[in-house]
């Protein structure tokens, strides 16, 4: 990528359980006026929005931001499932990218409903029907709820296919309350071990546990990115930038592969960090820092190998060698992750742009990764749609 995109704000507000959140508008505008207020600039000076949600009515993303300001700025509604955030923030990063605009603002926001994942739309063919049937065909487990049963399925086939145990997902699980342990913003916040991840209820009898998995919050996050010339024009001085960004769908094999693995993302997931890796020069050997799509402690295990992390069925060693936390080869969700924040779609790309901007600016309090210079940002979306964004410093 050759135009420098700058990352000028952000704003994120505390994620809370369902029903305990403000009305989605309010949480979407507070993290607005977060967002420009870290970047030293007014609403007027938005030139284009993306507002992404998963769960609402058309135009939404109008409803939150005219509660900042009515400039009459092109508003567009995304949609595209957990990845939600981070395409409203591909947006952005394009429309800047490609010369349209000079400062562009992301913004995500969720007000979700308690319990697991559901269709809301029951008279019309589901978007996951050709999903659910091959993972009927080869997973089972049709009586459990959808993302349980994909996640836990392609943990399944981890474990049957290398040998993964079961207590490997639990240290994946009690390395996010670690984490969690030192960030204000997260929800769960209490320190687990692996015992204790264990020794939660079986939502799958020797697959997954229920601490293995992320609950649904509200929440929302914004992002407001700018060019080097409008940076210049208006005396900013942002230091993190956007090095490279890209964005899957699915391939042929996320079905004839007839496997859980592909099936849940990873051939998008590896394809996308091909990508940024081949745009930036920059390899997986040379993060420092990661948030990733941890919806289930099985996606985490599975992400640390579609990102090149470590080679393909080598993620328990990287478990077990401490390579995802502070000390390792790269600190994975310092944050606490989805696992210890939660879950608002709409948010959560956004959130994760959040932390690992404080992470390059060197002002991420408890989180700090220590003489963090490059990270790397990974949300994904089944139906399918996975972003990977790599952040350096300006």
């Amino acid at each position: 990528m050759t135009a420098q995109i700058l990352v000028a704000g952000v704003g994120m507000i505390a994620f809370k359980k369902p029903g305990a959140s403000l009305p989605y508008f309010e949480m979407g505008a507070q993290a607005i006026r977060l967002a420009l207020a870290d970047a030293g600039l007014g609403y007027e000076q938005v030139q284009q929005a993306y507002a992404g949600y998963v769960y609402g009515d058309s135009t939404c993303g109008q409803r939150a931001l005219y509660e900042v300001g009515m400039t009459g700025i092109p508003v567009i509604n995304v949609n595209n499932n957990c990845s939600t955030g981070s395409t409203a923030l591909f947006l952005a990063r394009q429309a800047i990218a490609s010369g349209a605009v000079d400062c562009a603002l992301a913004v995500g926001f969720e007000q979700m409903q308690p319990g697991a994942l559901g269709t809301h739309w029951t008279d019309r063919p589901s978007t996951f029907a050709n999903f659910d049937t091959l993972c009927a065909e080869i997973a089972g487990g049709a009586e459990l709820p959808l993302a349980l049963r994909y996640f836990g399925g392609a943990g399944q086939e981890h474990m049957r296919k290398y040998g993964t145990k079961l207590e490997t997902f639990a240290k994946i699980r009690a390395k996010a309350s670690r984490h969690a342990v030192n960030n204000p913003m997260a929800l769960f916040r209490t320190e687990m071990t692996e015992d204790d991840v264990m020794q939660s209820p079986a939502l799958w009898p020797g697959v997954l546990t229920r601490s293995m998995a992320c609950p649904p919050t509200c929440g929302g996050a914004a992002a407001l990115l700018v060019s080097k010339a409008f940076a210049g024009k208006h005396g900013l001085s942002p230091k993190v930038q956007i090095l490279g960004q890209a964005m899957t769908t699915d391939f042929p094999s996320t079905f004839e592969s007839r496997s859980m693995i592909d099936l849940v993302g990873f051939r998008m997931t590896a394809d996308a960090a091909q990508k940024v890796y081949a745009q930036t020069g920059i390899g997986p050997d040379q993060v420092d820092v990661c948030e990733l799509h941890d919806c289930f402690a099985q996606n985490e295990l599975l992400t640390y190998e579609g990102l090149g992390f470590c080679a393909v069925g080598e993620a328990e060693r990287f478990v077990e060698m401490g390579d995802n936390t502070y000390g390792g080869k790269v600190v994975t969700n310092p944050s606490g992750g989805l696992l210890s924040k939660g879950h608002p779609l709409g948010a959560t790309g956004l959130a994760q742009c959040y932390e690992l901007t404080r992470q390059l600016r060197g002002n991420a309090e408890g989180t700090q990764v220590e003489g963090a210079r490059i990270a790397l940002q990974h949300n994904l979306g089944l139906g399918g749609a996975a972003v990977v964004t790599m952040y350096g410093q300006a």
